[in-house]
């Protein structure tokens, strides 16, 4: 019956709208009067799907009803206030999973500040997009350069095949070689730098990546506070 009675609000819209010529339709525009009776026919269609579905249980709909306009007005409030739990959404993870990027403040100038958690192994680890791959870093600023092991590298899109290792480097194994390279992005969080030199370090040389000075030096700052690196870009 509502299925007839949504198809008749629609065919009867579609017949006033047709024959008009004035422009309005009941007082209002004939484009309102349209968006009007597909909600109404469809409004009926659903109401009459709830109500066969219920099967006259009008209070077990009501509450249904109340639930998913909760739902949706939660929802809509999430939306709203995006900008505001967002970064506090970032600093509860941060604290969670040690060297994901917690975004303290995002200003309409682009200034960008986030923070690392210090590892309980004393290290600041940093989870670290290199050409859009995932890569975890230990931050080391008395490192020059970005190093990355053959397997992060190659993670990375790197071709580890061909590089020439010949530049000298002294890392906690040792002395060893790497070869020099350009990583088209590098970016913790929000913040990102393009064309960044970095090394890669002969196999079995290292056992994790070192975030260095080629990217920390091109940030507009960054600091060590207690058990935490804050940077600024």
């Amino acid at each position: 019956m509502t299925t007839w009675l949504a198809l008749f609000i629609l065919a009867f819209g579609a017949m006033l709208l047709v024959s008009n010529e004035s422009g309005m339709i009941a007082g209002v525009d004939a484009a309102t009067f349209g968006y009007v009776a597909v909600f109404s026919a469809l409004l009926v269609y659903l109401a009459g799907g709830m109500m066969s579905r219920y099967g006259g249980r009008a209070s077990a709909m009501v509450r249904d009803g109340v639930t998913w306009l909760a739902l949706g007005l939660a929802l809509v409030t999430l939306y709203a206030y995006k900008e505001e739990i967002v970064p506090f959404a970032a600093r509860m993870v941060g604290e969670f999973l040690p060297g994901s990027a917690m975004t303290v403040e995002q200003g309409a100038g682009g200034l960008t500040e986030i923070r690392i958690r210090k590892r309980l192994d004393g290290h600041f680890n940093a989870n670290v997009a290199v050409n859009g791959r995932n890569v975890a870093m230990i931050v080391d600023t008395g490192a020059s350069s970005i190093v990355l092991t053959p397997e992060d590298a190659a993670k990375a899109g790197i071709d580890i095949r061909n590089l020439a290792y010949n530049i000298p480097v002294l890392t906690a194994n040792g002395r060893t070689y790497a070869a020099r390279v350009r990583l088209k992005k590098v970016a913790i969080g929000p913040l990102d730098r393009a064309d960044v030199d970095a090394l890669v370090a002969k196999r079995g040389a290292m056992t994790q990546s070192l975030l260095g000075m080629s990217f920390l030096s091109r940030l507009r700052s960054y600091e060590f506070s207690g058990d935490f690196l804050t940077l600024r870009g």
